[in-house]
């Protein structure tokens, strides 16, 4: 794998900047879930059901179960494009954050999946997954280290 240049005399991250990325994803991961999963969701309710009666046909347990691994998995394909394109979600950009591999390269397609989603479950686990970078001599949140990647800011 090929370093990249910003890879150079970066510092690791702390929890603030981190977080302040994830509310500018998540304002991005809204429209991504509400324009296109919801319109694809949409578009097959009327495919099979045609538009009479529309609100009145609810999917059963098991579909629902299915659309929200849809939904999941969405969001899961923007952070992993993401990462393998650049190392950069659009909220790492504004906040000036890449993930990458300890050598400075990209994180791998294995690396970016498991985070993609431990990540989540970090933050489920009332965000203790998120606060382990608080604890001493941590050099990162739970999921940087169960895939062995690191979060740092990239230079103006």
């Amino acid at each position: 794998p090929i370093k990249d240049q910003t890879s150079q005399a970066l510092k690791f991250t702390g929890l603030m900047r981190r977080l302040a990325a994830l509310i500018y994803d998540s304002f991005l991961l809204f429209g991504i879930t509400f324009a296109g999963y919801g319109t694809l969701l949409l578009l097959l309710k009327i495919i099979f059901h045609g538009v009479d009666n529309l609100e009145d046909v609810q999917p059963g347990p098991a579909l629902q179960w299915l659309f929200a691994f849809g939904w999941f998995a969405s969001m899961l394909s923007y952070y992993y494009i993401s990462w393998r394109k650049q190392g950069q979600t659009m909220g790492m950009k504004a906040w000036r954050l890449r993930l990458q591999q300890h050598d400075g390269t990209l994180a791998s397609p294995k690396q970016c999946i498991v985070r993609g989603i431990s990540a989540p479950l970090s933050m489920l686990c009332l965000g203790l997954g998120y606060l382990w970078i608080l604890l001493p001599n941590s050099k990162g949140c739970f999921h940087d280290l169960i895939t062995d990647t690191e979060v740092v800011v990239v230079k103006k």
